[in-house]
């Protein structure tokens, strides 16, 4: 059956589509961490952040057929939908970011964000890390590191060293911020000289894609001067750590300690149903509009500001943030706890893990960390890998996940390790 399948999703969808897995899996049921194949067999979730709430949550599934057997249209018409989401969610933010365009996908976000700091600006020279990921638009493809564009990356774009908390910049982890800060400094010198300009830094809060590094509140404090210095803008993806996962704070650029001057949202943010967006200060905002002629047929539909209403309902009703800052306090613990020849870190931030594997020779250990997601798919746990070198366990589940599904993944994670070869 899955053979079938793979040969007519190439049939249809053309080569080189991704799956997770050398055996992918074929989901046809979820509900809160769970998720079910075609042959019956549990997963427990430990990867998908998209269900925020959890997969299927009856709350945000009833609004959505609620509304959707009502009206759904765009906003060319007036509709009070759109108007109490955005009303809620700035409220939920601060910095004067009052103001929001909706979407459909992360990538639309970050391209609207790129242009916002081009129209404040009047430059096009943009920063980002080099290990990053921010969408699939050609603009944002253009930070992105995991397929270099085709002709190279354009001159409007620097890429600089990723923090790491394995291999920090600049050799120490007490001189990696500032280390990190000078990189963008002689970015940004570079694209002056050069006659683009620079006109911001777009970052993960978090810096998932780059390995989700450990760092401190605060280490992103000398960057910011320096992006401040240079009158650009800082453009936060918090399509990742957004909405509670990180548990001690609602987004993760607070958790850092910077003031963000646009912030993007996206995947969790209407538990699954297609939406995401871009918050900004009114001048900014002005700026876009007037440089921009920007419309977007699905962007702020009613069903979708429905679905992204519900999931905050749930989020506060349940206290999913509360939950995360236990239960993940409690997982990166036990993840501190696991004893193995390859393990070189584990980090945590709520919901949101990292375990990196090297070799005895300090270098990534790929295939090792490969061969755990395997086993794990096995087992019947689903997680998957991030990082510079994909040599670090990538674990993001829903927020419904407790303690009990904690021990569940790591017992398994513990005995899938004694399995895997590491000589």
């Amino acid at each position: 059956m899955t053979e079938t399948m793979l040969a007519r999703r190439e049939r249809l969808m053309g080569p080189n589509v991704p799956t997770f897995y050398d055996e992918p899996v074929h989901i046809v049921r979820g509900e809160g961490v769970w998720l079910w194949d075609a042959d019956g067999k549990r997963y427990l979730d430990c990867y998908n952040n998209v269900p925020h709430v959890g997969h299927c949550h009856p709350k945000v599934v009833e609004a959505i057929s609620r509304q959707a057997s009502t009206l759904n249209t765009h906003t060319r018409y007036l509709h009070g939908g759109i108007l109490d989401y955005i009303d809620r969610l700035t409220g939920m933010i601060g910095h004067d970011l009052t103001q929001m365009i909706l979407v459909c996908t992360g990538s639309e976000a970050n391209d609207i964000a790129l242009r916002m700091a081009q129209a404040m600006t009047g430059k096009i020279g943009i920063i980002a890390t080099d290990n990053t990921y921010h969408g699939n638009t050609l603009a944002t493809s253009h930070l992105s590191t995991r397929r270099p564009p085709i002709g190279g990356y354009p001159a409007h774009v620097r890429l600089v060293p990723a923090p790491d908390t394995v291999r920090p910049i600049g050799g120490t982890l007490e001189g990696q911020a500032q280390a990190f800060a000078d990189s963008i400094a002689q970015a940004i010198r570079e694209l002056e000289d050069t006659g683009i300009g620079f006109s911001g830094m777009m970052l993960c809060p978090a810096f998932a894609n780059e390995g989700l590094p450990a760092l401190e509140p605060g280490f992103f404090d000398p960057a910011e001067k320096v992006i401040r210095d240079a009158g650009g803008l800082i453009l936060c993806d918090e399509v990742q750590p957004g909405f509670g996962r990180l548990g001690s704070h609602l987004w993760g650029h607070e958790r850092l300690g910077f003031t963000p001057d646009v912030v993007t949202v996206g995947k969790p943010m209407a538990n699954g149903h297609p939406v995401a967006g871009v918050l900004a200060r009114p001048d900014i905002m002005s700026a876009f509009r007037t440089a921009f002629g920007y419309f977007n047929t699905f962007g702020g539909n009613p069903v979708s500001c429905v679905a992204a209403m519900a999931t905050l309902d749930v989020l506060e009703e349940e206290g999913l943030q509360q939950d995360a800052l236990e239960t993940g306090a409690y997982a990166l613990d036990r993840l501190k706890a696991i004893e193995h020849p390859l393990k070189a870190e584990a980090r945590g931030l709520g919901l949101f893990f990292g375990l990196e594997f090297v070799l005895d020779d300090g270098s990534p250990a790929t295939d090792f960390a490969a061969q755990v997601v395997e086993e794990m798919r096995r087992r019947g746990v689903l997680l998957n890998r991030i990082g510079r070198h994909m040599n670090t366990l990538k674990m993001r589940p829903p927020l419904p996940f407790n303690r009990e599904h904690a021990d569940l993944a790591i017992d398994t994670l513990e005995e899938a390790l004694k399995v895997v070869p590491h000589e």
